[in-house]
């Protein structure tokens, strides 16, 4: 398995371009289920999980083509074969599971493998299901399959969730939008990505309201048509490489940043003495004078602090002055770049869902493993603002989240390669 080998070499500067969102796509791509005629998306990211989501969707008998280098994505539903979604892909990546809403939307039936766990938690299926019952979906459980049907179609209705999932927002939205009446979607999710599913579900021919609320309102149609649509900004992307700068010093300009995608999370920086300006093409940052303070943070959902943030953040506040305490709400077991972390002369003590990070003057190179994508990164983060080598091992986490990492860093200075297997 291929390595990388990050030297903490100083400040850095320059320009990093941010991507398109990777949950963002994942959620639009199955969007293209809805409709027989075509959807293409540009500004598509180029990750691994890109890839899997593509093998679904072919494996269900959609058209996937893939150009400009892989940031343009054209698909077709006109003619599918399979209305399973089978275990040996789903297993691969979680986000397989918004393809249910829209099958059996669309084709009254489906059947989805369930996820299963992952590194971060199981993170279960009840809060899809239960939406999808409200709207007159019949959902059993079989040898580890939801087989969902709706023989006479979906019906509007007006449910609440008991939490607000992004994954069950976007699964219920989209079954919704081919519902006969009105769904009115209480305690939904608000995250960006959700916005830009509804956009790109509006240019389809959506009736969507509420959009960026707790409150969602999808006014059932009887066809869904084609459109072209651009996948927002990652913000979990463009909040790791803020961070960036934040460790190493220097400054640094995000193309594509916008202070709306990261509000929650630059208040942190603020607190910690980490400016960041908005500009015509993104937003700059730059460390303050002086060493980083610490600061608390506490994850949940949008639009508070992001969890897929904590681990980056936590490898900022390993050498801050002063200890931080980080309360990790939205998923168990996520704190287990903790330890590896700790291999590098970090100070950290975790109790359950609390982290308190003791800074320390400065983190020691170190071999370290990745287990999980934002983990994964986070270790990239540290090894920058590192004294000597630090080796990063299991790497392909990263591979799913994150496009061109070494290239992106070396770019504004850091020593950085991938050492191939």
């Amino acid at each position: 398995m291929d390595s990388i080998l990050v030297t903490g070499n100083g400040a850095l500067s320059g320009q990093i371009p941010i991507a398109g969102a990777k949950n963002a796509c994942l959620t639009l791509m199955p969007a293209t289920l809805l409709s027989e005629e075509p959807l293409t998306l540009t500004n598509a990211p180029r990750l691994s999980d890109i890839k899997t989501m593509t093998a679904l969707l072919q494996s269900l008998g959609a058209e996937v083509s893939t150009l400009q280098d892989g940031q343009v994505i054209a698909m077709s539903s006109h003619d599918l074969t399979s209305h399973t979604a089978d275990y040996e892909i789903v297993r691969k990546m979680r986000a397989s599971n918004l393809v249910l809403g829209p099958l059996l939307a669309r084709f009254g039936q489906a059947v989805v493998s369930l996820p299963g766990g992952c590194a971060i938690g199981a993170r279960p299926m009840d809060l899809h299901t239960e939406g999808l019952e409200a709207l007159g979906a019949e959902i059993e459980l079989k040898d580890g399959y939801l087989h969902a049907s709706a023989p006479r179609g979906l019906t509007g209705a007006v449910h609440e969730m008991r939490f607000a999932s992004v994954g069950a927002t976007e699964n219920i939205v989209m079954a919704a939008t081919l519902a006969k009446g009105t769904t009115v979607l209480k305690n939904a999710a608000r995250e960006p990505e959700i916005v830009d599913l509804v956009e790109c579900l509006r240019k389809m021919g959506a009736q969507i309201s509420g959009e960026g609320t707790s409150t969602i309102e999808i006014q059932g149609v009887d066809l869904l048509h084609g459109a072209t649509h651009q996948v927002v900004t990652d913000r979990i992307e463009l909040g790791t490489y803020m961070l960036a700068p934040a460790i190493c010093g220097g400054e640094v300009e995000l193309l594509g940043g916008r202070l709306s995608l990261v509000g929650a999370f630059v208040e942190k920086l603020d607190a910690a003495g980490i400016e960041v300006e908005e500009t015509a093409k993104g937003l700059k940052v730059r460390r303050r004078n002086g060493r980083v303070q610490a600061v608390d943070v506490t994850t949940e959902p949008f639009p508070g602090f992001p969890t897929d943030l904590q681990a980056q953040m936590m490898a900022l506040l390993c050498t801050a002055e002063g200890t931080s305490v980080l309360e990790e709400k939205i998923f168990e077991n996520r704190f287990m770049h903790a330890p590896e972390l700790t291999r590098m002369g970090a100070r950290i003590d975790v109790q359950g869902g609390t982290a308190t990070v003791t800074g320390v003057d400065r983190l020691k190179g170190a071999p370290v493993m990745a287990t999980d994508l934002r983990a994964s990164v986070s270790l990239i983060l540290a090894g920058l603002a590192a004294e000597g080598e630090t080796v990063v091992s299991r790497v392909y986490h990263l591979d799913r989240g994150y496009e061109h990492v070494v290239q992106k860093l070396e770019g504004v200075g850091a020593k950085i390669e991938r050492i191939k297997s």
